[in-house]
């Protein structure tokens, strides 16, 4: 089925996905990779916030590269989710809504993803330069420090994504597997 949703993600929405599903994400969305998740894991050790209201919200695991002229960010794919598999159930366990990235994710994440109701989403590897054109602005919000792995607010529109794990725990990848 083909969807269009806003981020962030209502949980009531991410309850309605299922795994299959194309979705087209319009709204505010935030970048972390592995540093910047690291660094999150720092911040929450301390006792202090994160940079961003994490309910609700949804992460996209990208680094990009350097906006050409004209263009608020240059190509901007998926990198590999399992990389922040050890960050994640914490961060979900706060009321993260959804992840953009792609590949597997370990079963510890998808008992998350189901104990909290949310969504984990796979965009096209590859296709980056495609995917930046639907990111309308980007503004480094923390962590400027991490260069390309700064976590980024971006505004997006009708940027395109697979359900691949959904709140049930269906997952896309195993179902095609069989």
């Amino acid at each position: 089925m083909e969807r269009h949703i806003n981020a962030p993600i209502t949980m009531e929405q991410a309850r309605e996905l299922k795994s299959g599903d194309y979705i087209y994400i319009t709204g505010t969305i935030y970048t972390a990779r592995d540093a910047a998740h690291k660094r999150m894991e720092e911040t929450l050790d301390k006792g202090e916030e994160l940079p961003f209201p994490v309910e609700g919200n949804i992460i996209y695991y990208m680094g990009p590269s350097p906006a050409r002229e004209g263009r608020p960010i240059g190509s901007a794919g998926p990198t590999t989710a399992s990389r922040m598999d050890r960050y994640t159930p914490a961060l979900l366990d706060l009321g993260l809504g959804a992840m953009i990235g792609k590949g597997k994710r370990s079963q510890e994440v998808i008992d998350a993803i189901v104990r909290n109701g949310c969504v984990y989403f796979a965009a096209v590897g590859g296709a980056g330069a495609l995917l930046s054109k639907c990111i309308t602005s980007s503004q480094v919000i923390a962590y400027e420090d991490l260069g390309t792995e700064a976590v980024r607010r971006l505004e997006v529109k009708d940027f395109p994504a697979v359900v691949v794990i959904d709140s049930r725990g269906n997952n896309l990848y195993e179902r095609n597997s069989e």
